[in-house]
């Protein structure tokens, strides 16, 4: 009877387990409900801001620096809701998300400037082409970085339990393989890479237009290349030098901090031809 007793007290105890387990996932489902369900709410508020902003300005809404900041948030949200519908990447919401908010409060601390004229040079319809294909290229490679951030933490914990170390961070056990996650920042990598090449072909036109040359190693213009060749020197390591893994999620981390430094830091602090922060 007492091993009767303690049998049926173990299956009970496998059973609630089971049950806990279960709760937790809902849970786990109804908190990224919830969340996703709040990011498409922001996404809506802020794109409203934006086209008061352009209605109020009577132009397209990225002049200077705090309207880029609008609408740069905005496209790399959009990116990555619009990813979502094909892959389930909303395990990289608290990270967008957190950097949107970083960004929009940096913007709105440092970078505010009301509503002023377009200065001759930006008086362009290539104004709306070149920096609207940059922002989107900017939301590719933001999606692109948190992919790769994603599989170098997801990649040391696979490592850790190989070697039958202990491992921190037991969320990581959520995300997708590294190697999933690697395929997926290269797409996007990819995509992004395509976008900032046209880019990088529509500024050059647009100088000979505003400045009577196709190139003049203003610093905009210098930075801008720079970025070109990390992500190309990324996609041609990865397809032709076999560099998987770590090695490339660290170089599409590399090409991220060059397009924040290039937004925060070359924009505001160095000056040139394209010196148009508005601070």
């Amino acid at each position: 009877m007492a091993g009767s007793s303690r049998g049926a007290t173990a299956t009970l105890t496998r059973i609630s387990s089971r049950m806990d387990e279960g709760v937790q996932r809902v849970g786990a489902s109804r908190s990224l409900r919830i969340g996703y369900g709040l990011t498409v709410l922001a996404f809506l508020v802020e794109v409203v801001a934006d086209v008061l902003r352009g209605i109020a300005a009577g132009r397209v809404p990225w002049a200077n620096m705090y309207e880029f900041s609008m609408t740069g948030t905005v496209l790399i949200v959009l990116v990555f809701l619009v990813a979502n519908l094909r892959y389930d990447l909303r395990f990289l919401g608290s990270f967008v998300t957190g950097l949107i908010l970083i960004l929009l409060g940096i913007s709105t601390v440092r970078y505010y400037v009301a509503v002023v004229p377009l200065p001759p040079a930006l008086q362009s319809y290539w104004l709306v082409i070149h920096v609207l294909v940059a922002t989107l290229a900017t939301g590719f490679f933001a999606l692109g970085f948190a992919l790769s951030a994603a599989q170098l933490a997801r990649g040391r914990r696979e490592r850790q339990l190989a070697e039958g170390r202990p491992t921190q961070f037991a969320f990581l056990a959520t995300l997708p393989k590294a190697e999933t996650l690697e395929n997926l920042a290269y797409r996007v990598n990819i995509v992004g890479f395509i976008l900032w090449t046209f880019t990088l072909m529509a500024g050059s036109i647009w100088a000979e237009k505003s400045w009577g040359r196709y190139w003049g190693w203003d610093t905009k213009e210098v930075w801008t290349f720079i970025i070109w060749v990390i992500y190309a020197g990324y996609i041609h390591a990865r397809a032709t030098r076999g560099w998987r893994g770590s090695r490339s999620a660290w170089l599409a981390v590399v090409g991220f901090a060059a397009v924040l430094f290039n937004f925060g830091i070359v924009n505001v602090f160095f000056h040139g031809l394209h010196a148009y922060s508005g601070l």
